[in-house]
This record gives C-alpha cells, sequence and structure tokens, in this order.
C-alpha cells in the first residue's frame, strides 16, 4: 500500500483514502471468525448427515470469498451507482421471489428457495438491502419535492414485498423488513399520528401472523406458556452456554453440536459460547455494535438525506439479524431461524449482507461537500 499516497487519482487510490478502513477491518474481522465457527461447528452437522466433514467448510469458504469480493466492489460505487444497482437487485428479487413460489423448492414447510443446480439461491435475502436503498431514495425525493408521491410509491413496494414473503412463509424476514421500513419512515419525517397508524398496523399483523401461521402460535405458547418448556434446539443451545462458561472449553472441544441441528447455521452462537465461552460472545457482540455504531457515527455528519436513509436502513436490518439470532439462541426471545450476519452457515445470507455492507461503505466514504447529492435528482 505504500504506493498509494494521498495524491493518488486511480480508482483504488481514491476509495482507499475515503473509505472507513475501521469497519472495512471489523468487516474482515467478522469474515474471518465466520470461517473459524463453520470449521468449529459444521464438521458434525456434515457427518451426522453424511455428506463429509468438510463439506459445509469447503462451501461456505467460497460464499465468504465472495462475500469479501462483493464488499470491496461495491464500496467503489458512487451514491448514485449504490441506488441503481439497489433497484435492479430489489425488483429482480422480487421477480424470482414469485418464481419461487411456483417452481420453487420446499423445505420444512416453506418456499423459500430455488434450485440451481450446484447451489440453492433464496431471493428474499438479496431484496432486504435493496428495498433498504430504494425506499431511501423515494422517501428523501418525497422530501425534496412534494409533488412526488415517493411516501405512496414506497408503501406500495412494502405492501408487495411483505405479502410474497408471507406467502412463502417466511415471517421472520418481513419482520426485518418492516422493521426497517418504518425505521425509515420515521426518520423521513413522518407525521406523529402516521406513526401510530403504523404501529398500531405492526401490532395487528403481528397478532395476524400468530393466528394465521401454525408455528408462529406453536412458537409463542410454547415461549409465553404457564408451563414453559424449552424446544429441543434451543434446550440444546443453553446447554452449550452452560457448558463453555466464561472462557469456553476449547476449539473442536464442543459436544453440544453433535445433537444440534442448525448448528452450523441458525444456533452457530450456542456452539461458540461451548467452545470460545462468554469472552468471544461479548467479542462478537461488540463487534457488531463497532459496526452500526461506527456507520450511524459516519452517517450523521452527511447532509444527504438519501445516505442518511439508507444507511439507517441497511444497518437497522444488520442489527435487527444479528439480535434476533443472538437472542433467540439465548432464549431471551422464541426460536427464529434466522442466520448470525456473516458467521452463519449460508451463501444466499452471506453474499446479500455484504451487498449491503458494500453499499454502507459506499455511502460513508468522505466525499467533498456537494460531491454526493445522493442521487436524489440525479437522472
Amino acid at each position: 500500500m505504500s504506493t498509494l499516497n494521498r495524491t493518488d487519482t486511480s480508482l483504488i487510490g481514491k476509495w482507499w483514502w475515503t473509505v472507513d478502513r475501521w469497519t472495512l477491518s471489523a468487516l474482515a474481522l467478522l469474515l474471518a471468525f465466520g470461517g473459524v465457527m463453520t470449521l468449529a461447528a459444521s464438521p458434525a452437522v456434515a457427518e451426522r448427515i453424511d455428506v463429509g466433514s468438510f463439506y459445509f467448510v469447503k462451501r461456505q469458504a467460497v460464499f465468504l470469498f465472495l462475500a469479501a469480493l462483493t464488499i470491496l466492489g461495491v464500496s467503489l460505487l458512487s451514491p448514485k451507482g449504490v441506488r441503481r444497482f439497489a433497484l435492479v437487485i430489489t425488483f429482480g428479487s422480487l421477480v424470482l421471489m414469485v418464481g419461487t413460489l411456483l417452481v420453487g423448492a420446499e423445505i420444512k414447510g416453506a418456499t423459500r428457495w430455488l434450485n440451481l443446480g450446484i447451489i440453492s439461491l433464496q431471493p428474499s435475502e438479496f431484496v432486504k438491502p435493496g428495498i433498504a436503498v430504494v425506499a431511501a431514495w423515494l422517501f428523501a425525493r418525497r422530501r425534496m419535492d412534494e409533488t412526488f408521491p415517493g411516501f405512496q410509491m414506497s408503501i406500495v413496494l412494502y405492501l408487495v414485498t411483505v405479502a410474497i414473503l408471507l406467502l412463502q412463509p417466511d415471517v421472520g424476514m418481513a419482520f426485518v423488513v418492516s422493521v426497517v421500513w418504518g425505521t425509515q419512515f420515521f426518520i423521513a419525517g413522518l407525521p406523529l399520528i402516521y406513526v401510530g397508524m403504523i404501529g398500531a398496523i405492526f401490532v395487528a399483523a403481528g397478532f395476524g401472523a400468530y393466528f394465521t401461521f401454525d408455528h408462529v402460535q406453536c412458537r409463542v405458547d410454547n415461549f409465553f406458556g404457564p408451563d414453559v418448556e424449552l424446544g429441543y434446539q434451543a434446550s440444546r443451545a443453553i446447554e452449550a452456554f452452560q457448558r463453555g462458561g466464561i472462557t469456553g472449553r476449547g476449539p473442536g472441544e464442543g459436544r453440544v453440536k453433535e445433537v444440534l441441528p442448525d448448528a452450523h447455521a441458525d444456533f452457530i452462537f450456542a456452539v461458540t459460547g461451548e467452545e470460545f465461552g462468554v469472552l468471544a460472545c461479548m467479542f462478537l457482540v461488540g463487534l457488531f455494535a463497532f459496526v452500526v455504531l461506527r456507520g450511524f457515527g459516519r452517517v450523521m455528519k452527511r447532509d444527504d438525506l438519501f445516505v442518511l436513509l439508507a444507511v439507517a436502513g441497511l444497518l437497522s436490518q444488520f442489527a435487527v439479524q444479528a439480535l434476533i439470532n443472538m437472542a433467540s439462541s439465548v432464549s431471551l426471545i422464541p426460536p427464529k431461524g434466522m442466520t448470525l450476519p456473516f458467521i452463519s452457515y449460508g451463501g444466499s445470507s452471506v453474499v446479500a449482507l455484504a451487498l449491503g455492507m458494500g453499499m454502507v461503505l459506499a455511502l460513508t466514504r468522505e466525499r467533498p461537500s456537494g460531491s454526493q447529492a445522493g442521487g436524489v435528482y440525479e437522472r
């Protein structure tokens, strides 16, 4: 990097001196930690289903490499480039989500994956970062031009997305999209009466999900019922934390992963607790918090509403997903099948998260005042 001085006007040179290298380093640590935890948690699962000990390790190594390239590549974009890229991702994902409902594979009662031969693609993962940026642009454009129907268009986009997610069904993903969209709507200056109305709609939707989807009702009843009895995976997860203690049993010494079906995915945080202890779990929580708080700290200095809303949406999505996974692992909330960002196994999830974080890095790069009118009016 010695040749990259501050006078370097090449694409890479300008990128290096304007990108947030602290956040970039934290994301690199998360990717590395994800590789370590896949190596620790997945062989036991792979052996149990007889696909070879390092089946998941090899695949996740490819996914993490693609994620690293995605973060770096997307972070090179301008705000206008991010907006255009997000438009393609959002509407492409919605088309694929509809296709998934028609020809997708049903796994564990849900139709969320498209079988593409050597890999399975989950389009709904990619709609999350896309809709956050598109909604941000619609809100910002509406604030700058009151004749532009940005609020109405955003509501339609949100309702269509959530409707398709509930048809799959994927209540957890619909919840994350709703939280992100609601956060952006509030920041954009929505009148308080509308905030109350949207809040009431979200509460009503929660009750609707409870009475509509049997698996949601079952999990909530088990969690809040008078005779609380944790499910099998939740019980094993708590056992893993108990066995790990403060410093853990050591790499490869965990035993709960041998009987935990989703040890490499939804409950990888529990494997972290058993093998590396509470200290490692707190370090991981700290990394997530650093990425989110650092991003908000940088974007709050900007006077571009589009950039503020887009970064707020992407970081809220990142934080909510991490919180849901970790909270369900320690039984603070009912179990929900949601991956831990960059740590859990899953190609679609890892690459989609990389898209989102690449967009955050692109939008929070240092740019001369007036050069980043985030594309609210740029054609």
